[in-house]
């Protein structure tokens, strides 16, 4: 036997697999006697000991506590076999308890590995000398990998599922941003600057809150860095991912308009009752509160843990109105408990049924029975407001409909003027769709209040619609 042939694989093992020498030496030892039990064809597992010198790996094996005269080279073959698979679980074993200790520790860092493969949707990645897997529902949607693209994403979870070691990855968590701006941004990874709310909608847009212990440092310019490079660093790595950055602040109503940016706020009512803020913005703010798809004021929502209601204000009043309305018409109810309510945010009937009648006895100093009275008008109106909002929904939907059928056969051609030939008249055309009046054949308009320069026009914008030449 090559002793120093066997300690330089030791050591190679202990060092690419990161095992511990003398775990491995160890393992030998109890190989060795496996194999010596199978040779001998005994059962007692306290017959047979043996010892591996670290320094000569010189082997000595003992019987009974006496040293074995016969060589371990003597065994002969089925015994060698029995070394060798004893010896193989073992090192698997060590490996596997060396993967998941290792990896225990880096849960919630940020890691590089390679792409190998997709697995019943699971992106199967190699980091360091591990294998792990990204789930479906842990991948940015729409982001796909080829084998042997590098993968940076966040260790999400490390278990121990017996003879393996799973590693979860993620690049959707939003822990995944905040180590992002943590190696990006030095003052965020030396705590300056602190990331105090996040709410993520993975691949398509996040809402990060930042304050700074240091009123030196701004905390939205750190983040965005100088024309925009540290952020544009992170939105590459998330394939264009929108970022908003927005100022913390302690103040809930601060703090909600911030996060609804870029929309402009009027006003804003909190309800601690409910945990709910009702957000009043100009007709021409309401989409862009709201976003594409209620996003933007789903992720304000979600950052700063408010119920965010996004209201005209129209809508607002009406909502006052319809409220001041129901409660004055209950015997003890007065004025000046609507405008109570109203500094409450509770701003609508809506609100009233659903905080209850013992809020409003305890906050209005109202009498029980005046209170639960309050409470079923309010219950009773609500009724009737929405079936009137859902009447009103359905003509709006029905509306649309009729718009987008009228714009699809505009666009399609479909019931404009034609010619003798079967083509569109763009003169007869442009007065359809602009609505200046249909022109009589032969070029009398029988619309007299249409002028010259109107039919031009008319003419010029049915021919860049319809594609067509104008023949005067």
């Amino acid at each position: 036997m090559n002793t120093q042939e066997m300690l330089r694989i030791i050591d190679a093992i202990s060092r690419d697999r990161n095992i511990d020498r003398q775990l491995l030496i160890a393992d030998l030892e109890a190989a060795m006697v496996s194999a010596a039990r199978r040779h001998f064809n005994t059962l007692d597992t306290e017959e047979f000991t043996c010892t591996v010198d670290p320094l000569t790996g010189q082997v000595q094996i003992f019987r009974h506590g006496e040293p074995l005269v016969m060589p371990p080279e003597a065994f002969g073959r089925i015994a060698a076999q029995t070394f060798k698979q004893v010896m193989i679980q073992r090192f698997r074993e060590d490996e596997r308890n060396s993967i998941f200790e290792e990896f225990s520790k880096r849960v919630g860092e940020i890691a590089t590995g390679v792409a190998q493969r997709y697995e019943g949707g699971a992106l199967v990645v190699t980091v360091d000398r591990a294998e792990a897997f990204m789930p479906r529902s842990e991948q940015i949607p729409g982001e796909q990998f080829q084998a042997g693209d590098r993968v940076r994403c966040l260790i999400l979870d490390v278990r121990d599922a017996g003879n393996q070691v799973k590693i979860v990855l993620s690049r959707a968590h939003p822990d995944f941003i905040k180590r992002l701006f943590e190696v990006e941004v030095p003052e965020v990874a030396e705590r300056i600057i602190e990331i105090k709310a996040m709410a993520r909608e993975a691949g398509y847009r996040t809402k990060i809150a930042v304050s700074s212990i240091d009123s030196k440092v701004d905390a939205v310019g750190a983040c965005v860095g100088v024309r925009g490079s540290r952020i544009k660093n992170i939105v590459d790595e998330l394939n264009g991912e929108k970022i908003d950055i927005i100022r913390w602040n302690e103040s809930s109503q601060i703090l909600i308009q911030n996060s609804l940016k870029p929309a402009e706020v009027q006003e804003i009512s909190l309800c601690f009752e409910l945990g709910r803020a009702t957000v009043v913005v100009r007709d021409d703010q309401l989409s862009l509160a709201i976003g594409k798809r209620g996003q933007n004021v789903r992720l304000a929502a979600r950052l700063t843990g408010w119920d965010v209601d996004i209201l005209t204000p129209e809508e607002f009043n009406k909502g006052l109105e319809i409220m001041s309305e129901t409660l004055l018409s209950i015997e003890g109810v007065k004025e000046e408990h609507v405008d109570r309510l109203a500094a409450l945010g509770i701003v609508s009937v809506f609100d009233v049924e659903e905080v209850g009648a013992e809020v409003l006895a305890t906050e209005l100093e109202l009498d029980e029975s005046v209170a639960a009275a309050v409470v079923e008008a309010a219950s009773a109106r609500a009724k009737i407001v929405a079936e009137q909002q859902q009447r009103e929904k359905e003509e709006a939907e029905a509306r649309r409909k009729e718009e987008a059928e009228a714009a699809r056969r505009l666009l399609s051609g479909e019931g404009l003027p034609t010619t003798e030939e079967g083509a569109v008249d763009p003169e007869l055309a442009a007065a359809a769709i602009l609505g200046l009046g249909s022109r009589a054949p032969g070029g009398a308009k029988s619309d007299a209040g249409a002028g010259e320069s109107d039919s031009a026009a008319a003419d010029a914008r049915a021919a860049d619609i319809l594609g067509a030449d104008k023949n005067d």
